[in-house]
């Protein structure tokens, strides 16, 4: 698998360097200082910049985090991650709102044959402005039918065992979510892990002994923790309680409020500290929708204001983009804004072994997102290019334009000594 780090910076165009000032996420602190922009990748992080420091444009933002990360995205904006690359592009395109730069597009379990076709579909969209779709995020098919969720279930029961072979011949695969108790399941977990093919285990009926003997087989995540997957017991602590105390694992979290409490939401953070929990949306095609009836893995779904479900009332992924999971743990547990913007940016990028990704650092790749006093996001970059701009009244900041001879920019001034 190639690293993030040899094909991020992409595309770039003659965009004059600038500077991003605000409170910085570094650290897991926020630091007042500027972040200085130059051919699309970071040439400067300057904690107390002095006059004439910094590049005549400077944009102001209360606060400056690395760009978010996504590792489970079903779909969006109308939109499902299958067949046609159509989709996503347009989860490309609009997932910057949520301050997201790069994703996993992520397909639950399928029937064998139709696999083939969303490799395809994904290798068409990689290249799209936007966020970078960066691998595909197989949920399935290799998992346990008595935690099927939302998955088909004839899916499950009969994925091919030589689907895998198939799946491994090329490129695109970035991450599995598989159950480790399933015949052949440690097996597969060594094949993807030789591939370089991260393993999460989720969708699993395990006990602890079991779940840790997936870990031990190269297994580094948990898929949403506390969703299908064997509960904990005080007898039997299953999945979950593995989960929450094998340092080896991150977990990824949805706090949305519906799929975890936010007292479990604080209990995850108590159990692996911030550092080990990747926020991810698992999102679905009705996020940033209204409430109707939209679709995952073809199969209809109702959603209303809070939740996407199944007629039968099971969950079917998430409605709640990841900058709204960063307001809610920031709202509902001590860490802090800092910590819970790492979540969805630094951790899964270590997570995914992505190089020069994730945090604000100088060489790393310009992906940054900007966000008001609020947590709400109002602007996102990719290597160096302002690829959202949330409207603002008039007079407001104005971002660099990526075309030469674009709209003339505001030049807020150098920040102030100690600013």
């Amino acid at each position: 698998m190639s690293p993030v780090g040899s094909e991020s910076v992409r595309g770039e165009r003659d965009v004059a360097p600038f500077a991003v000032a605000g409170r910085i996420v570094l650290g897991g602190r926020l630091i007042p200082g500027a972040v200085v922009v130059r051919d699309g990748r970071i040439d400067a992080v300057l904690r107390s910049p002095r006059v004439g420091s910094l590049p005549d444009t400077v944009i102001e933002a209360a606060i400056v985090s690395p760009g978010l990360i996504d590792l489970q995205v079903n779909g969006g904006f109308g939109e499902e991650v299958d067949h046609d690359p159509a989709g996503i592009r347009r989860l490309a395109a609009r997932l910057p709102e949520a301050g997201v730069t790069a994703f996993l597009p992520t397909v639950i379990s399928a029937p064998s044959a139709a696999y083939g076709a969303v490799f395809r579909a994904f290798f068409e969209a990689k290249g799209a402005p936007g966020a970078r779709p960066i691998g595909l995020h197989l949920e399935g098919p290799y998992l346990s039918p008595e935690r099927a969720g939302a998955h088909p279930l004839a899916a499950i029961t009969g994925a091919d065992p030589h689907l895998l072979d198939e799946l491994l011949q090329g490129e695109g695969l970035r991450l599995m979510t598989l159950a480790p108790e399933r015949d052949g399941g440690l097996g597969r977990i060594r094949r993807l892990r030789e591939r370089g093919v991260l393993v999460a285990l989720g969708h699993t009926d395990a006990s602890r002994e079991a779940f840790a003997g997936g870990v031990d087989a190269g297994a580094t995540m948990a898929t949403h923790l506390f969703n299908a997957m064997s509960p904990f017991a005080h007898r039997a602590p299953g999945s979950v309680g593995a989960a929450l105390v094998d340092d080896r694992v991150t977990a990824g979290l949805i706090a949305d409020g519906v799929h975890a409490h936010p007292a479990s939401i604080e209990l995850a953070l108590r159990a692996k500290g911030p550092e080990r929990i990747a926020l991810v949306s698992d999102l679905m095609a009705a996020g940033g929708m209204q409430p109707g009836r939209y679709a995952l893995g073809g199969r209809p779904v109702v959603v209303d204001a809070t939740s996407a479900r199944l007629d039968d009332g099971t969950l079917a992924g998430a409605i709640l983009t990841l900058d709204g999971a960063v307001r809610n743990v920031d709202r509902w547990t001590g860490v802090g804004a800092a910590a819970a913007l790492r979540m969805a940016s630094e951790v899964p990028a270590s997570v995914l072994g992505l190089q020069r990704v994730g945090r604000i650092a100088v060489g790393f790749d310009a992906d940054l997102a900007l966000f008001d006093a609020d947590l709400r996001v109002e602007a996102t970059v990719v290597a160096g290019q302002f690829v959202y701009r949330r409207d603002r009244p008039s007079g407001g900041t104005h971002y660099p334009s990526a075309h030469p001879g674009g709209t003339p920019v505001r030049d807020d001034g150098p920040l102030r000594e100690g600013g």
